[in-house]
This record gives structure tokens, sequence and C-alpha cells, in this order.
């Protein structure tokens, strides 16, 4: 049987020399890679005690969905700034090369909710920090966070400290 990272294709020097790109549409093109990705991430919170999961755009609802409709819990959308209908609340951050923007609806998080972030990577973790002020600005109690592929050597554990982070893989570089 393959190993989960048996399904990843790496590809060295994309988008720019010395940076090992992990491609995750390789899992996600294979129906054992993805069951096994689904299977893995939610292995890895199975303890966990949350009411709703969160995801953002587009990978985290390709990977929270299916754990959501798994746990049966409610599945709720993160997404750029300008693509949800009604009411929403906001987080603007930084990137690498300028700035970002991503919205959630005002209504999707009750006070004192227990919340999943399920994501496809964690490389700096700012987009995952923006996410988890989206959350705890809406009242919401972020439970753990899970992902499929961890980066650790852009250190965003690091500055997500204080909450729990599950990664099915992790790379130690780049």
């Amino acid at each position: 049987m393959k190993k989960l990272e048996d399904y990843v294709v790496s590809i060295p020097d994309f988008p720019e020399e010395g940076i090992i790109f992990r491609d995750v549409t390789s899992v996600l093109q294979d129906a054992e890679g993805l069951h096994l990705a689904i299977d893995t991430m939610q292995d890895k919170i199975k303890d966990l005690d949350f009411d709703v999961v969160v995801g953002p755009e587009s990978r985290g609802f390709i990977f929270g969905t299916p754990i959501a409709y798994n746990t049966g819990k409610p599945f709720v959308l993160i997404r750029k700034a300008g693509k949800l209908p009604r009411e929403t609340v906001s987080v603007s951050y930084e990137l690498e090369y300028g700035k970002a923007t991503i919205e959630m609806h005002k209504d999707s998080i009750k006070p004192g909710q227990k919340v999943l972030i399920v994501d496809d990577l964690i490389a700096t973790g700012g987009t995952t920090e923006a996410m988890i002020q989206l959350i705890e600005g809406l009242g919401g109690e972020v439970a753990g966070i899970v992902v499929l592929i961890e980066l650790a050597g852009l250190k965003g554990r690091e500055l997500l400290k204080g909450y729990r982070l599950e990664s099915a893989i992790c790379y130690p570089g780049k």
C-alpha cells in the first residue's frame, strides 16, 4: 500500500529556483490518494471536540467538506473579498508580495462554537492566522487546525503557538 507522501508530486524550482513545490492536485487526481488524504486528516483530529468545520477557498473547500460530511458537522466558507452575498466580516493580512483580504458571513459562526479549520497546506501561517482572527472575532473558539501538508521550514507552526495544529504530511524544508 502506498503512503500518502507517494501521491504528492514534488516539482523542483517552481515557482522559483530553490523552491520545491508540493502539488496536492496529484493527490486529488488519484481516488486512493484522495481517500487516504481525507482519512488521514480525519484520523488526526478523531479525539477533537468541534461543532463546525471552516475551510478557505479553494482547497480548504476540497478537504474540509468531506470531513464535515463524515463527522456530521456544518461547513463554513472563507473566501476572498467580494465573493460572499450576505453581510460579511473581513480581515486583511500581509502576503509575501502584497496584501490579501478574506471574508466569511457574519452569521456563520455563533459565539462559543468550537471550530475546526481545514486546509491543504500551511507554510508561513499568515492565512491561518487571519482565519483565526475572523473566527474569534465572531466569538468562536478554534478547537484545532488540520492540514494535508506542512512546510515546516517556513515556521507557520511557530506563528500559531497555542493552537492545536495537525498535519498529515510534514516536509522539513520550504
